[in-house]
């Protein structure tokens, strides 16, 4: 049987959202149990809670959309690493002993996997953009990092999302790879078909070959 590992944070009310953004609540408008015909409920959450992908417009005035981004970067190979960082830049030395020929997607696994969902990991390590360009020298077509950002958590700038961009990279933040063992897996992260926003959670799954 294939294994499949989950690697999206569970929404609820208790999740870490980014400093000041919208934190996720439900409210529910439908009852079974006082005679309604279905359970329904309202949903109110940021485009980035949870584990999410980027669309460029988060960063970019002319950006696409998650309706417009093209999907193929979000199934595919992938590779999970680990690394030891703790904090700071993560640079292309922190990959050294891994064979990284023929990877078109990374998937950082740092400490911040090991967080509970409600936990806030603070001074996360975060990519630089000379990892950023290095990986796209070698054809990676998608990053995603199990930290809040690609950026540092006070770069206004957005320095790395335009790198990223600028290369026609895309982006996924927030995964769980907490007992992932390192290695080559298939990823499956689709973004929904929203129009006119900045981003959308996925629901990102890993299949073992």
């Amino acid at each position: 049987m294939t294994q499949i590992y989950d690697i999206s944070r569970t929404i609820s009310p208790s999740i870490a959202v980014w400093p000041g953004d919208t934190r996720f609540s439900f409210r529910q408008v439908a009852d079974i149990r006082r005679g309604a015909s279905v359970n329904l409920t309202t949903l109110t959450l940021s485009a980035h809670t949870g584990t999410h992908a980027d669309a460029p417009w988060h960063a970019l005035v002319d950006g696409m959309h998650p309706a417009d981004v093209p999907l193929d970067r979000y199934i595919g190979p992938a590779r999970v690493i680990t690394i030891s960082r703790q904090h700071g830049g993560i640079v292309p030395e922190d990959f050294a002993g891994h064979d990284l020929s023929g990877m078109k997607r990374l998937l950082i696994h740092s400490w911040v996997s090991e967080q509970h969902d409600a936990a806030w990991p603070g001074d996360f390590p975060y990519p630089t953009v000379g990892l950023i360009d290095w990986l796209a020298e070698r054809g990676v077509v998608l990053l995603g990092v199990d930290m809040p950002s690609v950026d540092r958590y006070d770069d206004e700038e957005l320095t790395c999302h335009h790198r990223l961009y600028e290369h026609g990279m895309l982006n996924l933040e927030s995964l769980l790879l907490r007992g992932v063992p390192d290695g080559e897996y298939e990823l499956v992260a689709l973004p929904l078909k929203i129009a006119d926003v900045c981003g959308s959670p996925v629901r990102a799954i890993l299949r073992a070959p």
